[in-house]
């Protein structure tokens, strides 16, 4: 019999049949694994408890607009560099300023700063970030109480 006329059995189905489950089967073990190894992607524990306070949330932001306040975050000279003015450009000095940066993939080199205050509204602290791309939460707090709390995306580059 030659190589062509070989009839098709049903152990050449059932060696076809199992070869693809195995390979479905390992793929998913494999994407199981690694997706375990990862980031979890959380954001929040319970997201039914976080969406009750979002009428507050919506609330504060509205507020921390009112107060016309800008803040421009940059990375230099090995450190993280926070800028605040208020609604007329004039620089707002002593306030309270936390940092927490990590990366967005990530939980491995999360960071919490606190930003010393220098003179014109210059708010600095000494951080050796890796290069790449790092998350910054900046939350400023004035005499008042008044907060401002901002999200930044921050690009270290190599070598910085």
């Amino acid at each position: 019999m030659t190589p062509a006329a070989r009839p098709f059995t049903g152990r050449k189905m059932l060696a076809v049949v199992v070869s693809f489950f195995a390979v479905v089967i390992a793929v998913n073990i494999f994407l199981a694994v690694a997706a375990n190894e990862t980031w979890t992607g959380l954001v929040v524990e319970n997201s039914y408890v976080a969406s009750q306070h979002f009428n507050e949330e919506l609330a504060d932001a509205r507020r921390q607009q009112g107060l016309g306040w800008h803040a421009a975050l940059s990375y230099a000279d090995g450190g993280l560099r926070l800028q605040m003015t208020d609604s007329q450009g004039l620089p707002l000095p002593d306030m309270t300023v936390t940092a927490v940066v990590q990366r967005p993939t990530h939980e491995g080199e999360d960071r919490q700063l606190t930003l010393a205050a220098k003179t014109g509204g210059l708010y600095v602290a000494t951080a050796a970030l890796p290069a790449g791309t790092w998350n910054a939460e900046i939350v400023a707090v004035d005499r008042l109480g008044r907060h401002y709390r901002r999200d930044f995306r921050l690009w270290v580059p190599q070598g910085a």
